[in-house]
């Protein structure tokens, strides 16, 4: 790298620290300006935000070794989720934003009660916001050595030095600025960061050693170019450069996963982080709108510069042992000086985005759902905000920590998927039955780690192992549910009063309730209608913009009607709610 670049990184950290000290005074107000945003975010930066916290360092590394092994199609592993995603859109945006909590864990004790509703919450508190925290910004942390390794050559005895300073750097403007300076930082970053990947592709794919798409396509087999895997009789692997597997396998993907199992930031019914920006938007309206720019832009728009490059480094380097390292070898070898510290400040936006959203997620359930809780309940805004402060500054220690112990991150997506297997309907219908309380979240959440062992034991692989997982997890927890007494009839009350979700299942106590004056009815039709209109919209728009690349334009043609008609579906949905424009 040249002076040139190293400024453009400089100028970049400089901006960063400038929005988070901008935000300081409005940060220290109160812990719902800290966490969220005073509830005033608008749907735009609520929906960038999303899509930032997830376009990590890792990202476009991981997508260059999915498509380096197995084609485009073997991006399905993980836009599969899509089809939950926008599940939460429709049917559970409004219902988080309505429900007033300031964290999905604080949302236990409101919907359940007892002695049982406070274990969990506190267990979950730590669980999600220490444990499974760390292990996330471990993983980011990993993926950023690589980066600085590949890029800067740092020695292995020396990277973590560097590494832990980005993480001060993104600590200390994080426990500054709260959860509006980690929101307008995060719109920033996704900006550079997305700029930077598309000038990277740019770069690469008409470089002469490629040949622009045209010369891609001759480069490689037709079959890489594919967007659905094949659909093989028995066993699965890398036909001619294709993701191929069973019907049963595929099935997995596309009908179990995305509704069973729980997987940060894909969280059946929502949750994590984007539970904590739909509760952060201005309404109901705009915490919809948001979630519905997530899914598209996280899906539909935002993979392709990172395939492209992908399916170049099967050109480029058609002998690298690890895949995903191609990425970073381009990066190196293509861009003249100037561009480099673009794409370097680019990785930078990416890790801060994705680290400054985990170290605010997990300190507000550290401080709301235990500290608070459990701790000192009775203490005020003033010492919410500091020991807020404090505990973003240890968890970025912890996570620095539990870095240096992570040494094989490969396949730790399987365990997480397969830990989680069938909790994710518990997480579902807790909204929507009211029969569903806090014994049948417990047990959902512990039965999967009875099962796995006797899974490993049997030698049934990812996702074979998700059918038996998600049916005995299934099992267990529909017996507890009826062997245990339901909530008491005062929450489900109280619940129901603030949160309306309405519906057949509900009945009992909707009865009991009657009509609630000013409250919107639930309109299941219009929200299937809307689900199913999303989802082809975002996989049109995605195989749309994909077909245009690869010039299959009657494809393309027909890819777009498909989005226009989803489209406009879903704007009839929005009219039918009265939603002509938003305030």
């Amino acid at each position: 790298m040249e002076i040139i670049d190293y400024t453009i990184v400089i100028i970049y950290f400089i901006l960063s620290f400038g929005i988070a000290a901008y935000y300081y005074k409005r940060a220290g107000k109160s812990s719902e300006e800290f966490f969220l945003s005073g509830r005033n975010l608008p749907w735009y930066l609520a929906g960038l935000s999303m899509v930032a916290t997830t376009f990590a360092a890792d990202t476009p590394l991981a997508v260059t070794e999915l498509v380096a092994k197995n084609g485009v199609a073997g991006n399905w592993v993980w836009w599969n989720f899509a089809f939950g995603g926008l599940l939460t859109v429709f049917f559970f945006a409004r219902l988080w934003r309505r429900s007033g909590v300031m964290t999905e864990v604080e949302f236990t004790e409101l919907r359940y009660s007892g002695k049982q509703a406070g274990f969990l919450r506190g267990f979950r508190s730590i669980y999600l916001g220490l444990f499974m925290n760390v292990i996330i910004i471990g993983w980011v942390n990993s993926a950023m050595i690589a980066i600085l390794q590949g890029m800067f050559g740092i020695p292995e005895s020396q990277v973590m030095i560097y590494v832990f300073a980005a993480m001060l750097f993104v600590a200390i403007y994080s426990a500054i600025s709260g959860l509006w300076g980690v929101v307008v930082t995060d719109a920033v970053q996704f900006i550079i960061a997305m700029g930077g990947t598309i000038v990277l592709a740019v770069v690469v794919v008409t470089s002469p050693e490629i040949g622009g798409l045209s010369g891609l396509k001759e480069k490689l087999p037709a079959s890489t170019f594919e967007f659905f895997p094949r659909i093989v009789s028995v066993g699965a692997g890398d036909v001619a450069g294709v993701m191929s597997i069973t019907l049963v396998a595929f099935l997995a993907f596309i009908g179990i996963q995305w509704w069973a199992s729980w997987y940060p930031g894909q969280e059946p019914g929502g949750g994590g982080y984007v539970a904590q920006r739909m509760m952060s938007a201005k309404d109901e309206k705009h915490s919809l709108y948001a979630t519905l720019f997530f899914q598209i832009a996280h899906y539909a728009l935002r993979p392709w510069p990172w395939i492209l490059v992908g399916l170049s480094t099967l050109v480029l380097y058609p002998d690298l042992a690890d895949k995903k390292l191609g990425y970073i070898y381009a990066m190196n070898d293509f861009l003249p000086a100037g561009l480099k510290g673009l794409l370097v400040a680019a990785f930078f936006a990416a890790y801060m985005s994705t680290i400054a959203t985990q170290l605010n997620w997990g300190t507000s359930y550290l401080i709301n759902d235990f500290y608070k809780r459990f701790v000192k309940p009775l203490s005020t805004e003033k010492e919410m905000v500091a020991a807020s402060r404090i505990v973003t500054l240890l968890l970025m220690v912890v996570g620095a920590i539990a870095t240096m112990y992570i040494t094989r991150i490969s396949g730790a997506w399987e365990f997480i998927l397969e830990a989680g297997a069938g909790l994710g309907l518990v997480l579902i219908l807790r909204w929507y039955w009211w029969r569903i309380n806090a014994w049948s979240e417990i047990s959902a959440m512990v039965a999967p780690f009875i099962f796995l062992p006797l899974v490993r034991y049997f030698s049934i692989e990812f996702p074979f192992s998700l059918y038996y997982l998600v049916s005995a997890t299934t099992i267990v927890w529909i017996v507890v549910t009826f062997a245990t007494k339901p909530e008491s009839e005062e929450t489900l009350i109280r619940f129901y009063r603030k949160v309306y979700p309405g519906g057949r299942f509900w009945k009992p106590i909707s009865d009991k309730v009657g009509k609630i004056q000013g409250a919107s009815e639930a309109k299941f039709g219009l929200m299937f209608i809307g689900w199913f209109a999303g989802v082809v919209l975002v996989y049109s728009v995605l195989f749309g913009i994909g077909s245009l690349l690869f010039d299959t334009w009657q494809m393309a043609a027909m890819y777009f009607a498909a989005s226009a008609a989803s489209t406009t579906a879903i704007i009839v949905v929005f009219s039918k709610y009265g939603w002509k424009n938003l305030n």
